[in-house]
């Protein structure tokens, strides 16, 4: 009975011990200011994970946000608003990951909300991601940006430093590059990422 006495015990303590956090925040430290996102593993955990992947493994430090979309450099013309950022060199650090469905996780490509950029469905990487500015649903699954119509994964939010992100997209936006379709998005000077690190 003892034994028993002490195995409820455990349990309980087991029950009362801390609590796991589930949407944990990354604290990203750039040169016009402090950007805090908080991120769902368990609804986009392919894509959250990669993102905190790089972020433990140090690798935003040093690198930056580097494209912008606004409505005066939208070649479509459908009111995208966004920033882009990451790796610098386009380079990623690992394989490419699993698409995330919009439909799937419930995250939309709402305000203030963060996603994985990509080429065709399953190429995306952390190595870039964008945060949305407005509400950019045609980026959703169904969407009519891609004509896949498979939209781009998001797997967190900007809770503080929205402000910094609206600064990041007003910056000049006139560096070379031989893509027509992303003429005028370039920013002449990236906005470098100091640090970026779970809060």
């Amino acid at each position: 009975m003892r034994y028993l006495f002490l195995g409820t015990i455990c349990l309980a303590v087991t029950a009362c011990g801390p609590k796991v956090d589930t949407s944990p925040n990354v604290i990203i430290e750039t040169e016009m200011g402090v950007i805090e996102i908080e991120t769902y593993p368990e609804k986009a955990p392919a894509s959250a994970g990669d993102f905190l992947n790089y972020v433990d493994r140090g690798f935003y430090n040093g690198e930056g946000f580097y494209r912008v979309v606004r409505a005066d450099n939208d070649p479509r013309k459908m009111g995208m608003s966004l920033i882009q950022g990451g790796r610098l060199d386009l380079e990623p650090k690992g394989a490419p990951i699993a698409h995330e469905l919009t439909s799937e996780t419930g995250l939309r490509n709402d305000s203030a909300m963060v996603s994985i950029a990509r080429d065709e469905p399953g190429t995306g990487s952390a190595a870039f991601f964008f945060i949305n500015i407005g509400d950019n649903n045609f980026l959703d699954e169904g969407g009519e940006r891609n004509p896949d119509g498979a939209g781009y994964a998001t797997f967190g939010k900007v809770v503080k430093g929205m402000d910094v992100v609206k600064a990041i997209q007003a910056g000049d936006a006139t560096a070379p590059t031989e893509e027509e379709v992303v003429r005028g998005q370039y920013l002449t000077r990236p906005v470098l990422i100091t640090k970026a690190y779970r809060k």
